[in-house]
């Protein structure tokens, strides 16, 4: 769970120039307040009252220091150059101890949290990505580091600078006057505690309206991702409905509960500050009339006072803008308190020699579930030897892609142990070893970029012959010519510009380039119409026999030419043996290639 500290050590690594520009803006707050204070002065010398004696030291002093008569010119003159001071001096360097440092502070913590919010998503575990689509998570980290980024500025620049001002005024107000000083500040207070448990509570509905965008803006980018088929089952007015009846929910949370909430709070404040105000002029008045205070102190307390009670409300709208920001900065840092996932790899760039395979895979007593307590996987022992070539095949559900996630090192087998040439997976390095795997799933996943750019995704250092060497091999050579820019041609996001066989044959070449001991095919025919099959069977045949091969296959014609099928059932092997060892043996397997022979059955 998220709690306001770290809110707050987001900006840790710049606390020290936090500290600095948040001491020297407020002093510069404090130092303004001079201009009132020695205007009341100046007051009191053209009405003939008497100088504080502050004041009519420091004349005094200078004037025997300079040898000058302290007469009220060399007095005026003083406050003259104090104002000049803290008016025209500072006014170059504010902006530099101010705006500078506020808004590089918090432009390097957005770098840096950018950074660590993706090393984070690097770290994750499959299965949240399962349950939390890219919309959400994108939105979910951009409003979080954005608000963080515009709030920093506004909370250590603003709203404490304005917060120790108003403690300074206090501290003239007790000076002149004491009683109209506690008149002062207990109304203050009353102010800001009252507004802040308000804003307390608005937050609570500020949470609600941002699990409703994460909702609208999951289901947007699900539209997005998935219009193809929106539009071919003609739904996107159901869609639009959907929407609408999301925009209206937000709508009237944010208008009738948020924004009215803010509103109310607005009107108290406002009345309270003008209540308080017109007290502070009757009580200064009255003091002032008594005697008890001069006329230079009557306006200087007067207009402090007015000055003070003149920050509630910018106080009030950076608390408010705190408040409706808080809630996705909090979201935030749950999302970053997310455990890493078992397979997460060390994504600082190892100097460590690659691992050397043979492909010998060794699986012993391995069982496993993604709810411990319903297996999907039980007891399997299986031997794979160096370049040998394994088909996976059962009905769907029967375990065959778990294993290979297993094998991958996704998750972890609730029992049992994974071998390969003899060393327990667990115990080895997950991104050297991943790096001696490859895998070309059903679906392969190709980026916006060049062809070549995705080619070499897994092996950045490949050489140019070894790309063609590969796309030689996969047939990818084949359409490659008929590209418009050839290797150098940009596929569009996810590929689109590529049909599903052309995407398959680039992933069995970048599978290739990565030059893998084992390399996995999951469903990669599945999909396929018959010459797209026909054309990546060809491809993987070419391939047998030149490393550990394992192939998930829904068509059994796709394993013929296996050194070892093995037939999974419920989570457990059922046969394994060669193509026509199994079709003798006269079980599963035999059942199943007779149904796909006559077309009753596709696993």
């Amino acid at each position: 769970m998220a709690k306001f500290r770290d809110v707050l050590n987001f900006y840790r690594p710049y606390w020290p120039v936090t500290l600095f520009s948040v001491v020297a803006v407020s002093s510069l707050e404090i130092a303004e307040l001079v201009v009132p204070y020695a205007v009341g002065q100046i007051l009191n010398i053209l009405s003939g009252q008497a100088l504080d004696p502050a004041v009519q030291s420091l004349s005094d002093a200078i004037a025997a220091r300079a040898q000058l008569d302290p007469d009220k010119g060399l007095t005026l003159g003083v406050l003259l150059g104090m104002i000049f001071v803290v008016t025209v001096v500072r006014a170059p360097i504010q902006p530099w101890v101010g705006g500078w440092f506020h808004w590089d502070v918090a432009f390097r913590a957005r770098r840096d949290n950018l950074q660590k919010a993706h090393e984070k998503l690097l770290t994750l575990p499959l299965e949240f990505f399962d349950e939390n689509n890219s919309g959400r998570l994108m939105g979910l980290i951009s409003r979080g580091i954005s608000n963080h980024t515009w709030t920093y500025p506004e909370i250590v620049g603003l709203l404490i600078p304005k917060l120790i001002r108003v403690l300074g005024i206090f501290g003239i107000i007790l000076f002149i006057e004491w009683r109209i000083a506690v008149l002062f500040l207990f109304s203050f207070v009353v102010i800001l505690v009252f507004s802040f448990r308000k804003l307390k509570q608005l937050i609570g509905m500020e949470a609600l309206v941002d699990r409703y965008y994460e909702q609208t803006e999951s289901r947007t980018s699900e539209i997005i991702t998935n219009i193809k088929t929106v539009k071919a089952f003609a739904t996107e007015a159901q869609e639009l409905t959907r929407q609408n009846r999301r925009f209206e929910r937000e709508f009237k949370v944010l208008d009738y509960r948020v924004h009215r909430g803010y509103v109310k709070l607005g009107v108290w404040q406002t009345s309270t500050v003008q209540v308080c105000v017109f007290s502070v002029l009757a009580f200064t008045l009255y003091a002032t009339l008594q005697g008890q205070i001069s006329l230079g102190h009557f306006v200087t307390t007067y207009t402090v006072a007015s000055i003070a009670y003149s920050e509630v409300t910018p106080i009030a709208e950076l608390a408010e803008i705190f408040a409706r920001r808080f809630t996705s900065m909090m979201r935030f840092h749950e999302f970053m308190q997310k455990p890493a996932g078992v397979d997460a790899v060390t994504l600082v760039p190892t100097q460590e020699p690659p691992y050397t395979f043979t492909g010998k895979l060794e699986l012993a007593g391995v069982s496993f579930g993604y709810d411990p307590k319903r297996p999907v996987l039980q007891d399997i022992s299986l031997l794979i030897e160096p370049y040998q070539t394994i088909a996976l095949v059962g009905r769907s559900g029967s375990g065959k892609s778990t294993l290979v996630k297993l094998l991958f090192r996704y998750f972890e087998p609730n029992q049992g142990t994974i071998l390969m040439d003899g060393h327990d997976i667990r115990a080895l390095d997950v991104s050297r070893y991943r790096r001696r795997l490859a895998i070309v799933h059903q679906e392969v996943d190709v980026f916006n970029g060049t062809l070549l750019n995705n080619l070499t995704y897994g092996n950045s250092e490949a050489t140019f012959e070894q790309v063609e060497e590969a796309c030689r091999i996969a047939r990818v050579d084949e359409f490659v010519r008929q590209l418009p820019e050839g290797y150098y041609t940009v596929v569009g996001e996810r590929g689109l510009r590529l049909s599903g066989g052309q995407r398959q044959r680039l992933g069995i070449a970048r599978a290739l380039i990565a030059e893998p001991d084992v390399l996995v095919f999951d469903e990669a025919t599945s999909s396929l119409d018959y010459e797209s099959e026909r054309a990546i069977q060809l491809a993987m045949r070419s391939i047998l026999g030149t490393r550990t091969t394992i192939i998930i296959a829904h068509r059994l014609s796709t394993v013929r030419e296996a050194d070892k099928i093995v037939v999974l059932d419920g989570g457990r092997i059922a046969e394994v043996g060669s193509h026509r060892e199994l079709l003798e043996r006269g079980g599963l397997y035999q059942r199943l290639h007779a149904l796909q022979e006559t077309g009753d059955l596709l696993l």
